[in-house]
Order: structure tokens, then C-alpha cells, then sequence
């Protein structure tokens, strides 16, 4: 079979193409700087000049491959620049689901969030729940409305299948947690904030999920590709058994993180503060974003593996990357 991948550069888009070609397909991808994906050509990928943003840039690459992978997304909490949220989480998801239909393309997967659903509160909700209210953050907001555009593209008939991950951390990754995980282990991270909660999924389970969504997934459907439901507070405690860092010892409630946020936003607009103390990333700091897996194990025959199985890797990667050594 012959693939098409967007965000194929990416953390979640890179181990998908690696397991895609690790079963024998072939796959396309498209880069803003070709010269920059060596990485992908050593896997042996076709890697075509080309932006989601742009829709005619897709066109050659997408014609006549069997499947096509959506994964590309913008992904930013608490950054000043948001100016390509929408154009890429937006209107980039426009702009591939219409080629898509216009080629004739058999079946797409497209990754969406479950922070779609914002937070949640600790309820583990599936995926009949329909969030109502204000999101969070930006990239909340821009990937509800993307997800909202694939329900449409599939009651106008597109055969799509919609995978929701939720915290998806590992080796290589360069997003919030990776930050969070960086912080601790320099013994930086000021706090934690209790009732805070993920479903964390590791690397290369989510990038399975999104492989077994092609393969085994019903058109229409939409899939909590999410692993097990840990608090940040718990994730950080088993990291220090593993480091031997130990975790910060303030743990604060999240309505005081909430009234802090509050007051920042009063500021935020004249004083250039870190990223870690802005509004949007103080909010996002307080939610849980957690939901089932239920449906996807039973349909995909999907089963993530625990935290405690996932995060000493992880760890022993981050540590690499600062010249440290685990405990263990």
C-alpha cells in the first residue's frame, strides 16, 4: 500500500511512517524544507516540497495512494505567536480533506485530541460526549474546530476515521511534558498543581493506534487513542524513583493557580512574561483531559502499556539529553 502522511516531521507523524515502513508500505510525505527530512529518506520515504496550507502543493503527492495519514497540527501553549494555529489546525485540515475528496482517496486517518472535549474534571468521558463551553487554550479551540470540519467531510460522505490521542510523551519528544520533564530533573519546576490528570500514552503505542485505526477502523468512527489516566503529581512521584530527582514538594490547588491565571491576564498584554507564567499556560496547567479507551481496544484491538513501563525510558532519554544518569 501507498500512504500519504502529513507531519511526518513531527513526533507523532515521524514513528508513524517508521512502522508504516517497517510493514512493507510505501509512503509519501510532504515537507516545507525537503533538504531538512534526511531522517525520513533514510527510512526509505518519498518526501515531496509541499505545505498544508497550501493545497495545490498536495495535490501530486496525494494522488492515487491508497490512504492518508492527517497528522500535522500546530501545538503551542502559553506562546505569544499564535498566528498559525488556525491557518495550519484549521484551515490546513480544510485544505487536506478537501483534496482528499477531490482525488478519490479510499480511507483517512485524521488525528484530532481529546482536548476537543477541554477539561474534562477527572470524569472519564468516551466518545459520545460533546463538550459545550469555552476552551482552554487556543490549540483546544483550533482543534475542536478541525474535528468539527472532519464530522463534516464524513456525514458528506468522506470515508475518514477520526483517533483522539491524549498526552502522547516518549523518547524524542519536544512538546509541553518534554518541558515539564526538563524542568523537573533541573530541579526548576517551582510546583505542581494537584488534580491536574493525562492519559498519557506512549509514543510508539499512539503511532499503532493510528496504524490499526487504517487498517481496522469502521469509516465514520471516532477512537480515544488515549492511555491510562495518571495525575501530573503521581507521574512526577515515579519519576523520582526512577531519577532519583526529587519532585517538588509544593503541591498547590488548582483554584489558586486559576485566580493567579486570572491576574496575569491583566499584565500579559504589557509585561513579556515566560511562557510558563502566562495566562493560557497557567489554565491549562490546572485541566484533565482524560477519557476511554474502551472502544479502540475493542475495535482496533488496541492495548497501550502502563506509565510504569513507558516513563523509565522516557526518562533515561531526557536525562541523556542534559548529560545525566538515571538511578536505575
Amino acid at each position: 500500500m501507498r500512504y500519504f502522511v502529513t507531519g511526518a516531521t513531527g513526533f507523532i507523524g515521524k514513528e508513524v511512517v517508521r512502522q508504516l515502513r517497517a510493514a512493507g508500505h510505501d509512503v509519501v510525505a510532504i515537507a516545507r524544507r525537503p533538504d531538512k527530512a534526511g531522517d525520513l529518506r533514510d527510512l526509505g520515504v518519498d518526501v515531496c516540497p509541499g505545505d498544508i496550507t497550501d493545497q495545490e502543493s498536495m495535490r501530486a503527492p496525494m494522488t492515487g495512494v491508497d490512504g492518508i495519514f492527517h497528522i500535522a497540527g500546530w501545538y503551542k501553549i502559553g506562546t505569544k505567536d499564535k498566528t498559525q494555529a488556525t491557518a495550519i489546525n484549521v484551515d490546513g485540515t480544510r485544505n487536506v480533506l478537501g483534496l482528499m475528496k477531490e482525488l478519490g482517496v479510499p480511507k483517512g486517518v485524521y488525528t484530532s485530541t481529546l482536548a476537543v472535549n477541554s477539561d474534562t474534571r477527572g470524569v472519564m468521558v468516551d466518545e459520545s460526549y460533546r463538550f459545550t463551553g469555552q476552551h482552554v487554550s487556543i490549540y483546544d479551540r483550533t482543534k475542536a474546530a478541525a474535528h468539527d470540519i472532519a464530522e463534516a467531510c464524513i456525514k458528506d460522505g468522506l470515508p475518514l476515521v477520526i483517533v483522539q490521542p491524549g498526552l502522547v510523551y516518549g523518547p524524542g519528544d519536544q512538546g509541553p511534558i518534554h518541558d515539564t520533564f526538563a524542568l523537573y530533573l533541573k530541579r526548576q519546576l517551582p510546583m505542581l498543581v494537584s488534580g491536574t490528570a493525562y492519559a498519557w500514552g506512549y509514543i510508539e503505542d499512539i503511532a499503532r493506534a493510528h496504524v490499526l485505526a487504517m487498517d481496522k477502523g469502521k469509516t465514520g468512527q471516532s477512537y480515544f487513542i488515549c492511555g491510562p489516566v495518571h495525575t501530573l503529581v503521581k507521574a512526577i512521584h515515579m519519576a523520582e524513583s526512577i531519577t532519583g530527582v526529587p519532585a517538588p514538594k509544593s503541591v498547590i490547588p488548582p483554584m489558586l493557580v486559576r485566580a493567579t491565571a486570572g491576574l496575569t491576564s491583566l499584565v500579559d498584554g504589557v509585561l513579556n512574561l515566560p511562557t510558563l507564567y502566562t495566562p493560557e499556560f497557567l489554565r491549562v496547567s490546572t485541566v484533565s483531559y482524560t477519557g476511554k479507551n474502551d472502544k479502540a481496544r475493542r475495535e482496533l484491538g488496541w492495548s497501550p502499556r502502563s506509565l510504569e513501563v513507558g516513563l523509565p525510558p522516557t526518562l533515561g532519554w531526557e536525562m541523556a539529553q542534559l548529560g545525566m544518569k538515571p538511578k536505575r
